[in-house]
């Protein structure tokens, strides 16, 4: 009906004929019915979205204000590496024993954090986080809920996860954490004495690799005391898609493959849960000899 219509009017453009006319006036009432125009939309369908070009704002003033504060940030990061490793001098580098890379004392801190549950898929598990006490640490709660939805084809649920948003330099690039110079997580936690999953994601080279996912246990005692806990890096095992992996390989810790850092809770016990967080480093133990814990198998 939609072609009809530009035929009929591209006649009177071309041709100068006024019998187009006489039918477009005769098939005015069909081409408006609904059921016959070509935008019918199906129902439960979500109506058209307007293009994004459409949603932009054009305003010079505000383009030029976002180009400065990236130059900006650009001139930093390029001091930064003019300085040393991590903007430090590389005396300092490599004497450094531990890094805070998170801690959470305002809502700030918390914006750069994401927290998701098997809601994605249908499930019933509900996650929250918010400021502790005081505001001195990131209060991760909510309830775990294994019933599986009734889609046919979700076979397990129950669980909820907390990561990190990737980090962005100037101009929206990618930014990559380095990590190199230590061989320990080290955390402040305090937690109710549930089993976590501590998960290290990573940028693939390959399209394969989008999945590869470097994890480890983290076990909080419970009660009112706070604990520190160390987690080695070789202690992280490869697993994608939720399989751990036969070919397992240490983590590279250097600043092409790390993005984000998340923790996850999936124990199959229904009930609620919380864990404080105090803050997130890193710890270069000089007694930690160990290289890998698995072992690695040859490929034939």
């Amino acid at each position: 009906m939609a072609l009809a219509v530009m035929l009929l009017n591209g006649a009177s453009f071309h041709g100068g004929c006024c019998r187009h006319k006489v039918l477009l006036s005769s098939l005015g009432p069909l081409l408006s019915n609904s059921k016959l125009y070509s935008s019918y939309r199906r129902p439960g369908a979500e109506p058209e979205k307007k293009l994004s070009w459409r949603n932009a704002d054009f305003s010079f003033k505000k383009s030029f204000d976002h180009l400065k504060t990236q130059l900006s940030l650009l001139k930093k990061e390029t001091q930064d590496y003019l300085k040393g490793p991590g903007g430090h001098p590389l005396s300092e580098h490599l004497l450094e024993q531990t890094r805070v890379l998170w801690q959470f004392r305002s809502q700030e801190d918390l914006n750069k954090w994401v927290i998701s549950s098997d809601v994605e898929i249908g499930g019933k598990s509900k996650v929250y986080i918010k400021l502790g006490r005081n505001n001195q640490a990131a209060l991760l709660y909510g309830t775990l809920n294994t019933e599986v939805p009734r889609d046919g084809e979700t076979q397990y649920s129950g669980y909820c996860s907390m990561r990190s948003r990737p980090a962005v330099g100037s101009f929206n690039r990618k930014k990559y954490y380095d990590w190199s110079n230590f061989n320990s997580l080290y955390l402040r936690v305090r937690g109710d004495g549930r089993p976590w999953m501590v998960n290290i994601y990573t940028d693939p080279y390959f399209s394969h690799q989008k999945d590869d996912l470097y994890s480890y246990f983290m076990f909080t005692r419970g009660g009112p005391y706070w604990e520190e806990i160390k987690i080695p890096f070789s202690k992280f095992f490869l697993s994608s898609r939720g399989r751990v992996q036969d070919n397992q390989h240490p983590v590279w810790l250097d600043k092409a493959s790390f993005l984000t850092l998340g923790f996850t809770i999936g124990d199959k016990v229904d009930g609620p849960f919380q864990l404080e967080i105090d803050f997130i480093g890193l710890l270069n133990d000089r007694a930690h000899r160990e290289k890998f814990a698995y072992e690695a198998y040859d490929k034939n």
